[in-house]
């Protein structure tokens, strides 16, 4: 799995909590010292992703999860960071949320419908675009927000794999578990 400017790693700390093998990268050095998963269970990069050459280069990842971070020219690249079989977790900000707060640069900000043109040669599994109000039962904080969010996957070569059959009739589809 690679978390994508992952400040201090809170989706990688839930994905080594699944012992899924990580790979994090962000440009704050403080950042990156701050994750508390050991050396040799999770690949710790500092670089500039923005300004900076792509540090896994011919690389490609089971999982491949961003949020709360946009920089449009990185897209393709995480793109062909996934795996055959891959899955790309996207979540950030989207057009409205300068009404409510930061960020509101239409440079850090989705435009409606953005990630799923995106992901057009990918299988979407779940995708929404909206407002969340922020209210948290028992939580004291209350921040509204517009946000975009997908799950989508690269389908590998098997999608189209058959059962016991040359019959295209008889594909068996892949399924995707929901929560």
């Amino acid at each position: 799995m690679l978390d994508v400017a992952c400040g201090h790693g809170r989706h990688a700390k839930w994905f080594y909590q699944l012992n899924h093998p990580l790979a994090v990268v962000d440009r704050s050095q403080d950042a990156i010292e701050s994750i508390a998963i050991p050396d040799q269970t999770c690949e710790k990069v500092v670089a500039d992703i923005e300004n900076g050459p792509w540090p896994f280069t011919d690389r490609q990842f089971d999982a491949v999860v961003v949020t709360n971070y946009l920089w449009r020219p990185i897209m393709p690249t995480l793109l062909a960071s996934l795996a055959p079989g891959g899955v790309l977790i996207y979540e950030t900000f989207t057009q409205g949320n300068e009404t409510v707060g930061k960020p509101s640069s239409p440079d850090f900000l989705l435009r409606h419908g953005e990630l799923l043109h995106i992901c057009k040669d990918l299988r979407v599994v779940a995708f929404e675009d909206g407002f969340e109000d922020g209210f948290t039962p028992g939580e004291a904080t209350h921040t509204p927000r517009f946000v975009q969010r997908i799950a989508a996957v690269r389908e590998d070569a098997d999608d189209g794999r058959q059962s016991g059959s040359a019959d295209p009739a008889f594909r068996v589809p892949r399924r995707y578990g929901l929560a």
